[in-house]
């Protein structure tokens, strides 16, 4: 009796999974609790951190904008510029080599909790679970007939979700443009191209994503979850169904006979990629806990100890003790050593980062000329580029030759985010021991900020 009833439990499962979209039974639990409030931090800072605004010197921005029409990147009261990159480039394998680390220490939690695609759609199944009523109601309506009720829930959805993937994505454009000037600008679609087939584009790729595709996302296109396996160890935590502690199964768990697992299948109702936790790991498994929420609240129920499915390893599944410290875990200690020093040369980057760029050019039309009192000159060009939010007066000295010194003006001023060039004479004395190509060193420096300097190395010219 046992085993025919487990069967047609098998098989309503199996049939449940099959009708089409993916309907998830909703639960509540700490888990839960925790992926709703990443809905709203990450969803918070992305909608809010747009609307701040950044005074400096005396003029008002967007504290966040990607302004590439002028090719910077303002951060608050930092200015990046092409010539950064570097820092960019930091910053994206940090968070590359942080998400490897979380990965190879409790499996995809990055994906359960902090994804985009999980973020958006656990946001568009909650509307749809408000407009069209719980996962066995929505199933219900997949199946029903055309008709007046069912055109009515589904337009106002799917009415909602564009009002949500419309915002999204004025908002996205609003990092790229100033928001407060983008939208006046849109009744009136008085946008550019570029910034036209962004808002066009990322609602509807936000429409079909978070609103139609959903799950699938994760089960088959993400590439994430084919190479997450080379990150794994017998150590990684991973939701797991304790199987020595639930088999056999059985609804009626006759004393003595059975397991813990009551043969329920709602962990796999709670499912948003549909799958069965307790046939082990799987590719589609997110981490995202909500059959650790059900599963324990069936096991108040049946006053069984929580746990049946939990964050838990192979060692720990097999009974054997965790690795206490990095040296039995070469995996994580190596992602940790390269996240450290990642974050380090990071660090080191900005600090000696420089607000004043300067490219020395020596005039190779004529090499050298000698004038009336004997003296050689050379010409050049020093391109000044200012990274400051602010005009700066430039001093230039030379160096590295007996008497050598610039002929006429050695003081000029830039423009905030500019590049002048600026054309110099520099002269020596023409009775110098020295002869040939010579090196000498030109030093900048900012009166406002005199600890902005820069020395820039070039060459002169002697007979």
């Amino acid at each position: 009796m046992g085993k025919t009833v487990s069967k047609v439990r098998e098989a309503k499962l199996e049939l449940y999974r099959r009708k089409g979209k993916i309907h998830a039974r909703e639960t509540a639990g700490r888990f839960n609790t925790l992926r709703w409030a990443m809905v709203w931090l990450t969803q918070s800072i992305f909608y809010g951190a747009c609307w701040l605004t950044w005074e400096s010197d005396g003029l008002r921005r967007q504290a966040i904008l990607f302004d590439i029409a002028h090719e910077k990147l303002y951060l608050f009261g930092l200015v990046l510029w092409p010539q950064d990159a570097l820092l960019l480039a930091i910053v994206l394998i940090l968070a590359a080599t942080g998400l490897f680390l979380v990965t190879a220490l409790a499996g995809r939690l990055f994906c359960g909790f902090a994804c985009p695609q999980t973020v958006y759609t656990t946001i568009f199944t909650w509307v749809e679970a408000r407009v069209e009523g719980d996962h066995l109601a929505r199933l219900r309506l997949d199946q029903a007939p055309k008709g007046a009720r069912k055109l009515l829930l589904r337009s106002t959805k799917h009415g909602l979700w564009f009002l949500i993937a419309a915002w999204t994505a004025i908002t996205f454009v609003g990092y790229f443009t100033p928001i407060r000037e983008l939208l006046p600008a849109l009744p009136r679609w008085e946008v550019g191209p570029w910034e036209g087939f962004w808002l066009i584009f990322y609602a509807a790729f936000t429409y079909v994503q978070a609103g139609l595709a959903r799950e699938a996302v994760c089960q088959h296109m993400c590439p994430y979850s084919r190479f997450q396996g080379v990150m794994f160890d017998d150590t990684t935590r991973n939701v797991a169904y304790d199987r020595q502690r639930g088999e056999p199964r059985n609804l009626r768990r006759q004393a003595g006979n059975t397991g813990d697992c009551i043969d329920c299948g709602i962990c796999v109702q709670v499912c948003p990629t549909g799958i069965d936790i307790r046939d082990g790991l799987q590719y589609q498994c997110i981490n995202c806990g909500l059959c650790i929420d059900a599963c324990d609240e069936v096991m108040d129920k049946t006053g069984a100890p929580r746990g049946l499915i939990r964050f838990a390893s192979e060692r720990e599944l097999a009974g054997q003790a965790q690795p206490a410290g990095l040296r039995q875990r070469p995996r994580v200690a190596a992602y940790a050593a390269l996240l450290a020093i990642f974050a380090a040369l990071g660090a080191w980057t900005l600090n000696q980062r420089s607000l004043l760029l300067v490219d020395v050019l020596r005039d190779r039309g004529a090499l050298l000329r000698e004038t009336a009192d004997g003296r050689i000159e050379n010409a050049y060009t020093l391109k000044l580029m200012n990274l400051a939010e602010a005009p700066r007066d430039f001093t230039v000295e030379v160096s590295g030759l007996p008497g050598v010194e610039i002929v006429g003006e050695h003081e000029f001023s830039a423009a905030p985010g500019s590049i002048r060039p600026v054309s110099l004479t520099v002269s020596a004395p023409g009775d110098n021991s020295l002869s040939g190509i010579q090196p000498i060193s030109f030093r900048i420096t900012a009166r406002q900020a005199p600890a902005t300097s820069v020395v820039e190395k070039s060459s002169f010219a002697l007979p």
